[in-house]
């Protein structure tokens, strides 16, 4: 099938998912009043085979160092899938399932799949990494830009972390785990129960963001946009805390956010 810009709907709730631009969600419209930043590089990408920054670009792969592209100098950041054309590999009118296979800088082959499914009150993605040669270690997560209004007050921000993990002058986390410090951010947090953050945009729309992983980016230091990314672990994870895909354990996560009307 083709990499077109698919749209599923349910209710007066409309996404639409562009498998040709890196696998994101280019909008979420509730009522048609649209959710996420427009523009060619926001929306909501997956970050996959990696999330944020990795120091330098370098990553221990058994026993190889590997060098990334340093597409954020003096780091590489987010991945290779964003930059990537994905294929459709099945849509209904609720759900699309699109697919990426792993290329070049990225040493290993895999392959990616997401789920994208809507209900009325509610988008679920789900992302899978797998391999059927040799191991590696990857990350999954999701990076989406939320509007800071949504034609009224800013929107307002409420989640309880465990921690917050404390950030070097590199922007990456220096392996402290620190008590949650006060915005704005652009910080990694724990929150041992899983990831549960709830986004407000008064009198218009309550939005949750929920996922089993137990680490969230929250970036809100932009005026347009504010970021709420539920990934498998922290920046740099792939040297700190590596998940391993083998060829008889895929990795996978989830997330779903859930709205109500106000």
């Amino acid at each position: 099938m083709s990499n077109e810009d698919i749209t599923l709907t349910a209710g007066d709730a409309e996404v639409t998912v562009q498998p040709g631009n890196g696998g994101r969600i280019g909008g979420l419209r509730v009522g048609g009043t649209e959710l996420l930043r427009q523009g060619d590089r926001f929306g909501c990408f997956p970050m996959v085979p990696w999330c944020g920054r990795i120091r330098d670009g370098r990553f221990r792969d058994g026993a190889t160092v590997v060098q990334m592209p340093l597409n954020s100098p003096p780091h590489a950041i987010h991945g290779t899938a964003r930059d990537g054309a994905w294929r459709t590999a099945r849509v209904t009118a609720d759900e699309a399932v699109i697919t990426y296979d792993l290329v070049h800088p990225w040493p290993h082959t895999g392959r990616i799949t997401q789920v994208v499914g809507l209900t009325e009150s509610a988008l679920t993605l789900t992302m899978s990494v797998e391999t059927y040669e040799d191991s590696f270690p990857a990350q999954i997560g999701w990076h989406p830009w939320f509007n800071r209004t949504l034609g009224g007050a800013d929107v307002h921000l409420d989640f309880a972390p465990t921690w917050q993990e404390e950030r070097g002058e590199d922007h990456l986390p220096t392996g402290n785990r620190i008590d949650p410090k006060p915005g704005p951010w652009d910080d990694c947090f724990g929150m041992t129960d899983g990831v549960d953050v709830t986004l407000t945009w008064p009198g218009q729309l309550a939005l949750k963001v929920t996922s089993p992983e137990e680490w969230v980016v929250v970036y809100d230091e932009q005026e347009a946009a504010v970021c709420v990314e539920p990934q498998t672990g922290p920046p740099n994870g792939l040297n700190t805390h590596p998940r391993l895909v083998t060829p008889l354990e895929p990795l996978e996560a989830t997330t779903t956010w859930s709205w109500t009307r106000l």
